[in-house]
């Protein structure tokens, strides 16, 4: 998979450099695509260590209900915003201990586990036969488009109260309908959809919270993006292309805090 070139870097270069830079582009970058680790793409909530200057994940300027990647710690406007192109889609099943009982991401459950349907809820949790949590996470693959003209992989994961957001986003993707040059009303493929994901911010009696709102965009413009993100959905079904370490799968405490017990909770879960 190629990335488009930076226009606002087009402006900084002289064009006898440029031209070389085109002429050997994607030249010593062909690395082995399983050592590829795509990043996630986080709504920051307000007791995220990247807001804590005293942690080490600290993002200076940025703000709760902003929007972050876990890796490059780029950050976006909340209410602003970010462009995808989603090429792929998959449900988690996370399994944590409880915070009471010391935390941990104990694995992954496989979606044919039958304890999956023998889970009971307490509270907002739901726990599975062994008392420990189980966490439900759909993963968007997606390529987010930078208004540059950039764009770069990324995983859009939404769990807990986003999953209705997700629930919502799949059924718009479902329903859409454009017409073709023979008239015929078709289902245009995952990939070739842009869509906006901004943040709002939502509340009950227990709190608020910042969480993703999603607007259809259009269909995708350029043949170049096109493939590019019919591309990154093969690597990613043949299993090419792996989603980067999660801290959240390390400790379900306060952020990476080690301490389960001071009231934290993980990057995008909600703050109560």
């Amino acid at each position: 998979m190629t990335t488009a070139v930076a226009k606002k870097a087009s402006t900084e270069v002289s064009t006898d450099v440029l031209n070389e830079i085109f002429e050997t582009a994607g030249d010593g970058v062909h690395y082995d695509s399983s050592e590829m680790q795509i990043p996630f793409i986080r709504v920051l909530q307000a007791l995220s260590p990247q807001l804590n200057k005293n942690k080490p994940e600290f993002i200076k300027g940025a703000s709760a209900g902003d929007i972050f990647n876990t890796v490059t710690n780029q950050f976006w406007a909340g209410e602003v915003g970010i462009t995808v192109i989603p090429v792929y889609q998959e449900t988690k099943y996370l399994e944590f201990v409880p915070r009471s009982q010391g935390g941990g991401f104990k694995g992954e459950r496989h979606a044919s586990d039958p304890d999956l349907q023998s889970t009971h809820r307490e509270g907002s949790k739901e726990l599975l036969p062994n008392g420990n949590e189980l966490v439900k996470s759909d993963h968007h693959f997606c390529l987010v488009l930078d208004e540059d003209g950039s764009y770069q992989p990324a995983i859009v994961d939404m769990k807990s109260t986003s999953l209705k957001v997700s629930r919502r986003w799949k059924t718009q993707i479902k329903l859409q309908k454009v017409k073709s040059p023979e008239g015929v009303m078709k289902t245009p493929a995952l990939y070739a959809t842009m869509w906006k994901l901004a943040v709002v911010e939502e509340s009950n009696d227990q709190g608020s919270w910042a969480n993703w709102t999603v607007d259809k965009v259009g269909l995708v413009q350029s043949r170049e993006l096109f493939l590019d993100a019919l591309s990154f959905r093969e690597s990613v079904s043949a299993g090419a292309i792996k989603a980067a370490a999660d801290p959240d799968r390390g400790s379900n405490s306060s952020n990476g805090s080690g301490n389960p017990n001071r009231g934290g909770v993980r990057n995008d879960e909600i703050p109560f």
